[in-house]
């Protein structure tokens, strides 16, 4: 093993048995670490085997990404995933999450966790003796952050002092990437209409934790955000649980689709992300999705890549 790689073996090291909990949990050393261990299994240059290992899942959100990519990543390590649906366990009846999180810390070797309430993330972590991943919260979604650097970082070669412009909601993702942007040394825009910025926590953290230089800018045009940006980032209008301001969301986020008019304020050689699922005609037209400055599609398959990289660290498998 060279010292390149001893370098990045020591930093997972200290992952191990630890929580994925926020963006801002991991200092930029391991973050990177992650990346370059993404890659390495990306490009098949390096197996790692959990040895028969079991990850939880607990899902009170739908998903497809987050779901198989965790599925398919343990698999791919040689461990097993046990589905704890809602429906089919006494989660789903009321049970306790502090029964819930001993007794699983007793049969699973780490839990992923997809709820509305971070709060109730952080109960299952407090509780849990092994360690509990945010597979997304109302407050944020880390994996997904860590899966749209890496792509970012794949496409320019570095992420110190380029810039990404997020539009739209300043939900959940949008707090991953403020975060992780800010140890990462990216500069960040956010252009949300007034009302819907980010969490005000998450844009204090995000300040105090900049490193070499990043800023931070919340705003209210689009335009201005996208200006000269290398990365264009967008997410729909209304997450799980507010399918119920869908039509008065439309209305006000109009001005905040991502179209090719506002594409062209950008770098040249800027790219565009979304998590997807994406609203084709809403928040991004379907021609942007399909153009060749699209990384979106690239950006999924990353979230296998990362979560591999992820779960054999915190599993202690390398």
């Amino acid at each position: 093993m060279d010292a390149s790689s001893q370098g990045v073996a020591r930093e997972l090291s200290l992952l191990k048995g630890k929580d994925l909990i926020s963006s801002a949990d991991f200092q930029m050393e391991q973050i990177n670490a992650l990346f370059n261990l993404s890659i390495q299994l990306k490009k098949e240059e390096r197996r790692i085997d959990l040895g028969n290992r079991v990850l939880g899942l607990i899902f009170s959100k739908a998903s497809t990404r987050t779901r198989v990519s965790f599925q398919v990543a343990m698999a791919r390590l040689g461990g097993q995933v046990v589905d704890l649906s809602l429906q089919a366990t006494q989660i789903g009846r009321g049970e306790p999450v502090k029964d819930t999180a001993r007794v699983l810390s007793r049969y699973c070797d780490a839990l992923a966790i997809r709820t509305y309430s971070h709060e109730e993330l952080i109960e299952y972590a407090n509780w849990a003796s092994i360690p509990v991943i945010n597979a997304l919260t109302d407050l944020e979604h880390p994996c997904q952050a860590l899966a749209d650097f890496l792509t970012i970082k794949e496409t320019f070669g570095k992420l110190k002092g380029l810039t990404l412009a997020y539009i739209g909601d300043g939900n959940n993702v949008s707090n991953s990437l403020i975060l992780l942007g800010a140890i990462l040394g990216v500069h960040l825009r956010v252009a949300c209409p007034s009302g819907f910025e980010p969490s005000a926590w998450v844009v204090e953290k995000a300040r105090s934790l900049a490193s070499f230089d990043s800023t931070l800018q919340i705003l209210n045009e689009p335009v201005e955000a996208v200006r000269g940006a290398n990365a264009i980032y967008t997410d729909v209008w209304a997450s799980m649980g507010q399918e119920k301001e869908q039509q008065e969301r439309k209305e006000i986020f109009k001005k905040f689709t991502v179209d090719e008019n506002l594409f062209c304020e950008a770098s040249q050689e800027a790219i565009v992300l979304h998590c997807l699922p994406a609203h084709r005609g809403e928040e991004i037209t379907d021609e942007l999705i399909e153009s060749k400055a699209s990384k979106i599609f690239h950006q999924a398959e990353n979230r296998l890549h990362i979560q591999q990289a992820l779960l054999a660290s915190l599993l202690g498998g390398l």
